[in-house]
């Protein structure tokens, strides 16, 4: 046991219950692991690397040790993050193996073959090499966030061309906490879940004023798809209704002005 910690060691060893000796005792390593079918046991990581996203209990040893299994990455870190207040958030750091190009998209698709879809990361991003704590193991507080470090790209950026496409990057832009959407790229893959969906959805109903269910921002998760969507739906009123919408807020901050203008003159 611990010297002098009776309270530490009562809690790391503890009685074994496999056997019928009652003074036999196990440690708790701290580590979490899986019998295979072959009867091998395989490290899955550490319990104190347990969190807890929008009410799920994650294990990130098992998203690590999924990662760890594609022949193009060398090595993976996966940490929760919140960067943003009240949006926690799970990110990859991966190094790739010499001279392989690692794909989110083949990532993700072997990930949701294993996992729930809460446990897939949000962002996926290549390192050189991690960080490192005094003794030589991955400093994962030191870990950069994704906006600081060149993400991977996933398809070529393509730009909203019109104003209701506009409107819709301007809104996930927003929610997601990134500076650019392109219109082949997936709300979902950029971080979005089911809460910023919500959110997303009532926003984008607000200036469109057309009837349009969350389901359908599930439906279609790409800028394309879901303003090819709307205008479908809304028999091409979709952009006209955007643009009215654009108009009252331009009227509404030309009349403030004035306002604030009328109270200065007052003022002097």
């Amino acid at each position: 046991g611990y010297l002098n910690r009776p309270e530490l060691t009562a809690e790391r060893f503890i009685q074994n219950p496999f056997v019928d000796d009652l003074q036999a005792r196990l440690y708790r390593t701290g580590d979490l692991a899986r019998y295979r079918p072959d009867g091998t046991i395989e490290f899955l990581g550490r319990a104190d690397f347990q969190v807890k996203i929008r009410g799920f209990r994650i294990e990130l040893g098992e998203i690590e040790a999924l990662l760890n299994e594609n022949t193009a990455v060398r090595e993976a870190v996966v940490v929760a993050r919140e960067d943003t207040p009240g949006d926690k958030r799970l990110v990859a750091y991966l190094i790739p193996q010499t001279g392989a190009k690692i794909s989110v998209g083949d990532l993700r698709d072997s990930l949701r073959e294993h996992l729930p879809e809460f446990m897939v990361p949000a962002h996926f991003v290549t390192m050189d090499k991690f960080p490192l704590t005094p003794n030589k193991k991955t400093d994962r507080k030191a870990l950069p966030a994704p906006d600081m470090v060149q993400a991977m790209p996933e398809t070529a950026y393509v730009p909203p061309s019109s104003d209701l496409e506009e409107t819709i990057a301007t809104i996930w832009k927003e929610l997601l906490g990134i500076a650019q959407v392109g219109m082949n790229d997936n709300f979902f893959d950029l971080g979005g879940h089911s809460l910023l969906t919500v959110q997303a959805h009532r926003r984008l109903r607000d200036v469109i004023e057309q009837d349009i269910s969350v389901t359908d921002m599930f439906r279609f998760p790409t800028i394309r798809s879901l303003a090819d969507f709307l205008n479908q739906q809304g028999n091409g009123q979709a952009e006209a209704r955007v643009q009215q919408s654009e108009d009252r807020a331009a009227t509404r901050r030309a009349a403030l002005a004035q306002r604030q203008q009328m109270r200065q003159r007052r003022g002097r």
